[in-house]
């Protein structure tokens, strides 16, 4: 008899978590699986790591989200025109350009590391996310769990594999199509 869980997937945004159920169409395909049970691992894992790891990541957080905001791109637009407007005072000294290249300079190359590093766990928690789902379906080929590890000509191969898979299912329609 198939089991009426419904499987939930859980993501983090910028406004908090949110849990998305996909419902009994998928839950059926995992015997035995309590979906009360799931949440209780992924909110232990939410709070696991050490306490430099989380006070970068919330720093990263933070930092991505601020500088991700309208109010920072209008702050970055006023000191930019700031800029502009002393330009007549300090007589257009190499100083003057200096300050603003130096500057421009440290904060992309601060801000760089930062939206990486956000960029890194976003997409290796979507990796892990789509490796349970694929994992919890049986008729998933399990082969594609991880698949972001392989080398380039490896993912080519896969990507040849199903360029295939989807022209034989075009073949197909298509001869559908003429014998109606």
């Amino acid at each position: 008899m198939p089991s009426t869980h419904a499987v939930f997937l859980r993501l983090s945004s910028n406004h908090g978590t949110t849990y998305f159920v996909i419902g009994p169409l998928i839950a059926h395909h995992v015997p035995g699986y309590c979906a009360a049970a799931h949440l209780s691992i992924v909110g232990t894992m939410a709070r696991n790591g050490s306490n430099t790891e989380k006070g970068f990541h919330v720093f990263a957080m933070q930092a991505a989200n601020w500088v991700g905001n309208k109010w920072a791109f209008l702050a970055a637009l006023l000191v930019i025109a700031l800029w502009l407007v002393s330009g007549p005072y300090f007589h257009y000294s190499d100083t003057w350009q200096l300050i603003i290249n130096t500057g421009t300079t440290v904060v992309t190359f601060l801000v760089v590391f930062l939206i990486q590093n956000t960029q890194n766990r976003d997409a290796r928690a979507s990796h892990l996310k789509l490796d349970e789902i694929i994992k919890s379906i049986d008729q998933a080929q399990n082969e594609m769990i991880d698949i972001e590890h392989l080398s380039d000509d490896e993912l080519q191969k896969l990507a040849d594999k199903y360029q295939k898979v989807r022209e034989e299912c075009d073949s197909r329609s298509r001869r559908r199509k003429q014998k109606d």
